[in-house]
């Protein structure tokens, strides 16, 4: 393990993921319940991403940039319409967590953070780290995907710690409104 490149990498990756929209996706789908397995459907997300990320290389830059923004706002949309759909159920129960099964939330979850990491920063900069580091190859997947996992712990307890202070529907109407919003960015990209 090259410890120098351990730490710079881990860094970089850490630090690019915080500002990201899948942080911010991640911190709203922790706040509004299950963080456990939203932690789980997207450190699953993250170690796939990552993967592709380091066996291709440079090969994720030539990814065609309109599609992945345009399929990873769709799915932000989809996830709007259905943070609202569920901002109804939440206040008629008047529950502060939805009602999504464990596996269903880590399967929601997973399947944001894999769409919406194609051609993300974090992840073209992992494939930077791979092309440019071939001979540490480990070295930048363990960095890169513990960087990704820290990220991810920090922003679910985040969202967690959102839920005491803010009510159910309202938490489910701001995350309806940031998907709609990170959605409506990604589509903007495209043209």
């Amino acid at each position: 393990m090259n410890w120098p490149l351990f730490a710079s990498i881990f860094t970089v990756i850490f630090l690019a993921e915080f500002p990201d929209k899948t942080s911010f996706a991640t911190m709203m789908m922790a706040s509004r319940g299950r963080p456990l397995a939203i932690f789980t459907g997207v450190a699953i997300a993250f170690l796939v991403q990552t993967i592709v990320a380091v066996l291709f290389g440079g090969l994720i830059a030539l990814a065609p940039e309109r599609w992945v923004h345009l399929g990873s706002g769709l799915v932000f949309f989809a996830f709007a319409a259905a943070s609202w759909r569920k901002r109804n159920e939440t206040e008629e129960a008047g529950t502060a967590q939805t009602n999504t099964g464990f596996f269903s939330a880590v399967w929601q979850s997973f399947l944001v953070i894999f769409i919406a990491e194609w051609g993300d920063i974090t992840q073209l900069a992992t494939a930077t780290f791979a092309a440019q580091n071939e001979r540490d190859i480990v070295t930048v997947f363990v960095s890169a995907l513990l960087a990704l996992w820290g990220a991810t712990a920090v922003t679910v307890l985040i969202g967690m710690r959102l839920r005491r202070f803010v009510s159910a529907g309202r938490l489910q109407r701001i995350s309806a409104g940031a998907f709609a919003f990170v959605g409506a960015y990604l589509l903007y990209l495209c043209f």
